[in-house]
């Protein structure tokens, strides 16, 4: 991801959290549903993306 913008701490910590959820579901099995973790994983890259424009 070259266009990935600068993650302030917070949104790090909560990506983070976001992607060791979505592991620990996929432990669950391959059919758990994730998509609402990863939305929320482009929803804080996009905060930050629309930070970094300003």
């Amino acid at each position: 991801m070259a266009d990935t913008p600068k993650l302030t701490a917070g949104e790090k910590t909560k990506v983070a959290w976001y992607v060791a959820r979505m592991c620990k579901r996929g432990l669950a099995g391959e059919t758990v549903y994730q998509g609402d973790l990863e939305a929320k994983v482009d929803r804080v890259i996009d905060r930050a993306r629309q930070r970094g424009e300003k």
